[in-house]
């Protein structure tokens, strides 16, 4: 255990917790006071100490969520417990409370999620439940790829959006496509949703969509070292890319013209990586989207642009 994370939740301030605090809210205060001592990390599904100790507590409570009206009702002893075990895992080990519940939330569906995927945050998200506007106005995209499924739910939230459409969910690691598979079973998408073990586009030659949407690896060397410890029980595998963080993009921009159709669109995530992908394709006409509710780094383009500047990912 580093220093910073050297646990300050001794046996005797748990067990003088457990006596003294009776209600949720009291609970939440003291876990909100926890967890601004440990100075742990936000960034897997919440972005503040409230929501963090609230997904906790609900889990310990076999509870959906945590509503306002429940604040005032008493939590037992052994209820109690439950939940300081998860906290202290939180504290001591730096585990986001996704994989602690194994419970994520994206476009306001459930998934499983443990330490074979990511758990889910993608600002793509977003974009789904817009129906991708404005790229898919006249027409929605019956033929939908995505590429580095993770724990499928790209995949599974455009088969809600769209449920016309087939989708095909592409990943190189067979412990991810196991979770995958997993939710789309959950969600009862197996006639819509497609997993497949795949290096790149290699599972689909001769296979065209009408969108193609990828959330690759693309964290470079520098950010790696730098990542906080939680990020540290996701799989390298899912955030390294490279020194530049464009090893996977590069291959995805130079491929995705032969697999789209005429019309058809790419939307990629490349987070911090969009300054060094702007340096290398300077020319490239990449769409930089925004988001109402917060994101970077994604960016749209079309099929004709990607087949007049074939040239510049072959150089």
């Amino acid at each position: 255990m580093t220093e910073h994370q050297s646990s300050h939740l001794t046996a005797e301030i748990i067990d003088e917790a457990i006596r003294e605090l009776h209600s949720i809210h009291d609970w939440l205060r003291w876990s909100v006071s926890q967890f601004n001592k440990a100075h742990i990390y936000f960034g897997h599904g919440t972005d503040n100490p409230w929501d963090e100790a609230a997904l906790l507590l609900a889990h310990s409570l076999d509870m959906a969520r945590i509503t306002e009206n429940l604040l005032p009702l008493r939590v037992t002893r052994s209820e109690a417990r439950v939940f300081c075990d998860l906290l202290l895992q939180r504290v001591e080990q730096r585990i986001p409370a996704a994989y602690l519940t194994q419970q994520a939330f994206f476009c306001g569906l459930s998934f499983y999620v443990d330490e074979r995927v990511l758990v889910p945050r993608s600002p793509i998200g977003e974009l789904i439940t817009k129906g991708f506007q404005p790229w898919f106005q006249a027409q929605q995209p019956t033929r939908i790829l995505d590429l580095c499924t993770g724990s499928g739910c790209i995949a599974i939230a455009c088969a809600k959006q769209f449920p016309d459409a087939e989708v095909d969910a592409l990943d190189i690691s067979e412990e991810a496509l196991d979770v995958a598979i997993f939710n789309i079973e959950q969600h009862e998408l197996e006639h819509q949703v497609f997993p497949m073990l795949s290096d790149g586009y290699n599972a689909i030659k001769g296979q065209t969509y009408d969108l193609i949407v990828t959330n690759p690896p693309y964290v470079d060397a520098e950010d790696m070292a730098d990542l906080p410890d939680e990020y540290h029980h996701e799989p390298e595998l899912g955030l390294a890319s490279g020194h530049d963080g464009l090893e996977l993009t590069r291959r995805i921009l130079s491929e995705a013209a032969e697999h789209l159709n005429d019309g058809g669109w790419l939307i990629c995530e490349v987070g911090n990586s969009m300054i060094a992908l702007q340096e290398l394709y300077p020319d490239l006409p990449l769409e930089w989207l925004e988001f109402e509710r917060g994101g970077l780094g994604v960016f749209a383009i079309n099929k004709a642009d990607l087949v007049k500047h074939q040239d510049s990912f072959e150089a």
